[in-house]
């Protein structure tokens, strides 16, 4: 016997094109990379496809699993990955997310694999790999001799998972181990050692307390060599075909991106070599986290937006009360602020995509503009992410605190982009070293902000107050965050004026920049368009 009839569910957010955002498109185009968006509209529909959210639950339901021995008792420290796991990078890899811009002459083609890494996002956990793949491009190449051998297969297509020599695939990953036990985000207190051998390579000993993405190919590491803190890469395997050693001791229980693989390992004696000079490898490094950091950015970026586009999708065919939740004051309020919030976020990260390819190609003035203005959006928009992710969930109530809608994995995953490279703290006080030793990186910014001078009472405002803020250098590094939140949210402001909808653009002045706003989501003043902010984070299904 029926007990009930199901009503009033909310059917799969699945068969719509994630590349529909408008916000995304605009910038793509206005950022150099028009000629991508037949290719990122194909990703977008995988990316909004039932397969690819299957995928991503699969790989979170049965996380990665450490081998430290074979059946023999041999060491292979190997980690095993669910199918859909390789699935989700073979696509990520197939569409150039990972080190594919540095192989590509294209203007924009930075801003294609940024646009690219926003949308494809069924997991956030892969985005590991592939991100530190792209991101050690530029810090390989301080030593020509190793980006010759290695470059050409880090920017290849072809996923071609396994332990083997280097040259005996098809395609590579790189990883990154810096972290140690007594020093987390202090790598200059690292104690692993690094000793000259007579053929220009050196043997490792030492400890890491974070290593990402164990299962990569090669790893840019950090260790103490006699002319100071050094990087180097260690391979997994040798050429010989034996296995270097660099042992997995645990993957690391995680709150979230539990489908990506964190470990501590232990280097007894592991063959490496050095990229860039002794006693250089913070400045060698740099180049790495400066890149992983965009992607820290872009990714919460599109956590906003996958979060947002949910929050419309239930409440536009979920009835309470009478109606439909998406037609109710409160409740629109809640979603345009969230819209609005993800399309700051979205047109500060493909400006900062547009930098980096144009400093990529030697624009010496987008390179000072990226210096200050990446720190500031990695510390600002991964600040934000966390509570738009619980408001996001919110409006789904009880069913948004279930597993199976999602949002619980959206929630997990909000606060690690603030950790990842360089905690809120590290991000603020970097923009301030930016700020007190290279006068032109202010310069920059200021001249981009000043674009949008004239357009808006309230933006010209804000930005008369930031120069307050840095005139004033009493206890200035204790007022590092106010000061880099002010600089992200008129920076924000100017992009959004300059080349925004004008609704959104209006409630961004009108809630960050003019005060009229409250603690929370859904506290946007009066007299906005909150219908057409709404539209453009309404996914279309079917």
């Amino acid at each position: 016997m029926t007990t009930h009839e199901v009503v009033n569910q909310v059917p799969p957010m699945v068969g719509h094109d994630t590349a529909d955002d408008p916000a995304l498109c605009d910038g793509v185009t206005r950022e150099g990379a028009g000629w991508a968006l037949p290719g990122l509209h194909e990703l977008g529909r995988l990316a909004g496809g039932e397969e690819a959210a299957e995928h991503g639950r699969l790989a979170n339901e049965h996380p990665p699993v450490l081998r430290t021995h074979d059946r023999y008792g041999h060491r292979v420290d190997e980690v095993e990955f669910h199918p859909s796991w390789h699935e989700l990078m073979r696509t990520a890899v197939g569409h150039g997310l990972h080190a594919a811009p540095w192989a590509d002459d294209r203007t924009g083609a930075h801003v294609a694999r940024a646009a690219g890494f926003y949308l494809w996002r069924p997991d956030a956990g892969h985005g590991c790999p592939i991100s530190m793949t792209y991101a050690a491009v530029p810090a390989l190449r301080h030593s020509p001799d190793l980006a010759a051998r290695y470059e050409p297969l880090l920017t290849t297509r072809e996923y071609d998972f396994g332990l083997r020599p280097p040259h005996a695939k098809r395609g590579l990953l790189a990883g990154m181990s810096m972290t140690e036990k007594q020093g987390g985000s202090d790598v200059r207190a690292n104690t692993t050692t690094a000793r000259p051998e007579p053929d220009g390579s050196y043997r490792l000993v030492g400890h890491k307390w974070f290593t990402s993405a164990p299962m990569c190919d090669l790893f840019l590491t950090l260790a103490q060599a006699p002319g100071g803190l050094t990087c180097f890469l260690v391979p997994r395997v040798l050429p010989d075909g034996t296995r270097n050693p660099m042992r997995l001791m645990r993957l690391k229980d995680k709150l979230g991106n539990r489908s990506n693989a964190s470990a501590e390992i232990e280097y007894e004696h592991a063959v490496a070599w050095r990229v860039g000079d002794e006693g250089r490898g913070v400045r060698t490094i740099i180049d790495m986290v400066n890149l992983t950091r965009l992607d820290c950015v872009i990714g919460a970026a599109a956590g906003m937006r996958h979060g947002v586009t949910t929050a419309v999708h239930h409440a536009t065919h979920r009835r309470a009360f009478g109606g439909y939740l998406a037609d109710q004051p409160l409740m629109r309020n809640v979603l345009a602020d969230l819209a609005v919030e993800s399309e700051a976020a979205t047109v500060l990260m493909l400006r900062l995509a547009g930098a980096t390819d144009r400093s990529a190609r030697g624009d010496e003035g987008e390179t000072a503009f990226k210096r200050l203005a990446l720190a500031v959006g990695k510390y600002w928009v991964c600040k934000r992410w966390p509570g738009h992710a619980a408001e996001a969930l919110e409006c789904l109530g009880g069913n948004g605190y279930v597993e199976e809608s999602g949002m619980p994995r959206l929630f997990r995953e909000s606060p690690l982009n603030s950790i990842w490279e360089g905690s809120g703290n590290v991000a603020a006080l970097d923009v301030l070293r930016a700020l007190t030793r290279e006068p032109q990186v202010l310069a920059a910014y200021e001249a981009e902000v000043a674009a949008a001078a004239g357009a808006d009472a309230r933006l010209d405002a804000a930005v008369r107050r930031v120069r307050d803020e840095l005139v004033d250098h009493t206890d200035l590094e204790l007022r590092a965050r106010r000061v880099v939140e002010r600089l992200a949210l008129v920076l924000q402001g100017a992009l959004l004026v300059r080349h925004g909808h004008p609704a959104v653009a209006d409630a961004f002045c009108a809630s960050r920049l003019d005060g009229d706003h409250g603690q929370a989501y859904g506290t946007l003043p009066g007299r906005l368009d909150l219908a057409a902010i709404i539209d453009r984070a309404t996914p279309k299904i079917g």
